[in-house]
Order: structure tokens, then sequence, then C-alpha cells
């Protein structure tokens, strides 16, 4: 059987491709081996955001007092690991299936194997052959394996965390970037004892260096330990051995730096550096009419990227050609407080010798945070000093993750402090934080 299009791989970048692709009249299928929505749905993005919210609302019960709650008896509160299993799967679950509804409502066909790629732009599923014009790879990745020096250590993967039955007091999470950070902090906040490793000199690595000071200094402030640029090197008696440190271990999550998952192929795939597939500004591989998108490309290792980079691939194949912008992507962690920027660093505008501006406005004397009782945080917007044009944006703040979208239309709008601090925002909200930092960046905040 002859399709225009085959994905290999159900993750975010893959059936939002496929979806988009039977949208606009393509013949597609997609292929999975193992789960639908990938490790984005079932041990990911939305798994690991629900237990986090799990964690914070059991953390926001400590406060219930404080807005004239009574009658909650602290002594008896506790974090139910079952129960928050069990409404993270439910989450899950429903989301789950209504991908697989999208699919089958767009006339995709859905395969279940594993995918190996032929020679004549044919892919072969167990036994079955199919033949597609276009062919888009996006089979994801995992973390690294620990060292097996480790092997005895109580490690477990992130796919396997949702499978223990309990969590034990001494955790130490590895990892470099967003995800280990909200994983140290989830651990953290349900009251455990929690190390973060950070097993190379590339911690936090694309944020700005002003948001990287604020997350290490969150760490330290919830007396989460932070180590960096070691590497464990073994573990025994219940101890993992670590840079002249002997660390009390339980349970050792690997939050590792990601190596590409890509399937086997009868033409060689070309590969990056990093061991990722090497692809072109239009995410084609070595092989003609074979696209690789999401993280197995290595350009980028977050959810919506990978959606964007499926539809970019469907427009073209469909005649639609454009550039695929990847600056104005926002970076998202979902901590507490929330973390989010967009666009250029200031690191990344000096080493292009910019001229800049920044300007800052705290949560502090914002009416709404203060009303919800969220006063940690700031925006942080850098602006061109000739003209005005906004650069990047950085905000810290419980719902970041949320507001940091309208950072990203104000950016792809290519528009100015004076656009953003025209823009009446609603009051109390949140958000009018864009427009004190606009003003600020002007001449003077109103509120400041």
């Amino acid at each position: 059987m002859e399709y225009d299009l085959i994905i290999i791989g159900a993750g975010p970048a893959g059936y939002v491709a496929a979806i988009r692709a039977g949208q606009v009249g393509l013949k597609t299928a997609i292929v999975e081996k193992e789960y639908i929505g990938g490790m984005c749905m079932n041990w990911g993005c939305i798994p690991t955001k629900a237990l986090l919210e799990s964690a914070k609302v059991f953390n926001k019960v400590k406060v219930a007092e404080e807005f004239g709650i009574d009658g909650i008896d602290l002594k008896k509160l506790s974090f139910n690991w079952e129960k928050a299993k069990a409404r993270s799967n439910r989450i899950t679950r429903k989301l789950i299936g209504g991908v697989s509804h999208l699919l089958k409502e767009n006339g995709i066909e859905i395969i279940s194997g594993t995918a190996r790629l032929g020679s004549d732009h044919s892919i072969y599923v167990d036994d079955k052959k199919i033949r597609a014009k276009n062919i888009i790879i996006a089979t994801g990745s995992k973390p690294k394996a620990m060292d097996k020096m480790l092997s005895n250590a109580p490690i477990v993967e992130m796919e396997k965390l949702f499978e223990l039955d309990s969590i034990p007091e001494n955790v130490i999470v590895t990892g470099n970037h967003v995800s280990s950070v909200e994983m140290a902090q989830f651990f953290n906040l349900i009251g455990k004892k929690v190390t973060l490793i950070a097993n190379s000199d590339f911690f936090m690595v694309g944020l700005d260096e002003y948001l990287i000071s604020t997350v290490t200094e969150k760490l330290k402030t919830d007396n989460i330990d932070l180590i960096l640029n070691v590497y464990p090197e073994k573990f025994e008696n219940s101890e993992l051995h670590i840079g002249g440190f002997k660390i009390k271990c339980d349970l050792l999550v690997n939050c590792n730096s990601r190596k590409a998952i890509f399937p086997e192929s009868e033409i060689p795939l070309e590969l990056t550096e990093r061991g990722f597939l090497k692809t072109s500004d239009t995410f084609e591989t070595n092989i003609k009419g074979v696209f690789a998108i999401g993280d197995v490309s290595g350009k980028s290792f977050v959810a919506h990227v990978a959606s964007a980079q499926g539809i970019h691939i469907v427009n073209y194949i469909k005649g639609i050609k454009g550039n695929f912008d990847s600056t104005t992507y926002p970076i998202n962690m979902y901590t507490i407080p929330e973390m989010s920027q967009i666009g250029m660093t200031e690191q990344a505008i000096k080493d292009v010798g910019i001229e800049y501006k920044i300007s800052e406005f705290p949560l502090s004397v914002n009416g709404k945070a203060m009303i919800e009782g969220n006063t940690e945080g700031f925006i942080r917007m850098i602006s061109d000093k000739k003209y005005g044009q906004i650069l990047g944006i950085q905000i810290v703040a419980a719902n970041a993750t949320d507001m940091i979208a309208e950072a990203g239309a104000f950016m792809n709008l290519e528009a100015t402090i004076y656009d953003v601090a025209k823009t009446i925002h609603a009051h109390p909200t949140v958000s009018e934080i864009y427009m004190e930092a606009s003003f600020d960046a002007v001449e003077k905040a109103i509120h400041h």
C-alpha cells in the first residue's frame, strides 16, 4: 500500500503532524510501537505536571489559615502517592483517548509495530511492507543510561517512576535541565530529602544566566542540595559516592541528558556529532523525502516545538514554503514559582553587539499576585535601545508558563516596548506586569 505520508512515532511531533496531514487531505499512516502520545503524554510532560500540581496543592493547604480557612489539622496532612498517581493517570488516559479519536477522525491509519526504513521509500513494520512519497521520523529520545558502575544503585527511569508503590525518604535526581529541576522540586514539596546532581558543566544551558541564578537560589532556599560538574562514582552501603561526598540514597531518578531513538535503516542515516539525526533547514535527512522532527533531530527537546515542526513539514509537503523560526519559542519550567523565557538571552544579545535595555517589574507589588498569595517572581524585558523592539522576555511567576504566550505574540509581530505599553491589560491581573515593564523601559513604571 502506498501513502502520501508515513510518520514513525506517535508523540507530540508525530501525532500533530498526522492530524494536520489528514486535515489537508494527505493519505497518511502513523506507526507506533508502544504508546500513542509518546513520552510526553505517558510519563513526561502531562503525568509529571499532574504530580507537580498535586504537590503544589498539598503545600497550598498548609497556608490555608492565612486565607481564612480553619479546621485543617496539619499533623494529619499527608501526601497520598497512590491517589496522586491515579489522578495523573486519569488525565493521561483522557488525553490519549482524545488523540486516538482525532487520528481516526482525520482518516489516519494507526499501525502498531516497530518500523524499519527500506531503501525505496518503503517501511517495514514487522513483516508488512508499505511505501510513501514522504516519511517523517518522529521517534523521540530517552535519558542516557547511568554508568554501569552504578548498576547496584536503586535507579529508576522516568517511565518507571509511576510503577513505584511509594517514594522513599532520600532521593537523588541526576540531570542538567528543566525536567531534573522540576522533579527535584516535586520530591522536595512532598517532604523528601533531595539532592540534584548536574553531572556536566551545562546546567540549564539555553536559559539566560539571570534565570539560572534564580533557579540555583530557589533550590538553595528550598534546601535542595545542588552538586555541579561531577559524576557519581559508585553506590555502596545505601550511599552514593560523588566528588568526595557520600550521600544517602534510597532512590536515584535518571533525568540525564537525552540520546536519540531512531529506526533501523537500509540506507545509513547521517548523524550529528551528538548522535542525533542530521537534518537540513527544512528538517530533511540525508535521504530525500525523509524528514526528522522533535527530539530525534536534537534541535529542540520540548513538545510544543516538536508539534510546530510537524505542522511546518506537512505545510512544506503541500507546497507551502517558509522558514521555521526557532527563535521565538518559549522555554518553560513548571516549578514553584514557574519560570519561562522567550527570545534572546542577555548573553546572546551581547554576543551580537546589540545595544539593549533591561526593564524589570516585581510581582511583590502586583495586586492579583498579592490576592493569590503568589508574590514571588518578576518580569524581565530586554529591548533594543535604538528602536525599542522587544528582544527577549523572562518571567518568574505562579503562571509564568501561561503568561509567556503573550510575549510570543509580541515577538512574532516584532513589537516594541511602545506597543506593549499601549496594550490595555485588565485589572487586577498578573499580566499587568507586562505594561509596567514596558513603561519602565520607556521611562518609569506606573506602580513602582
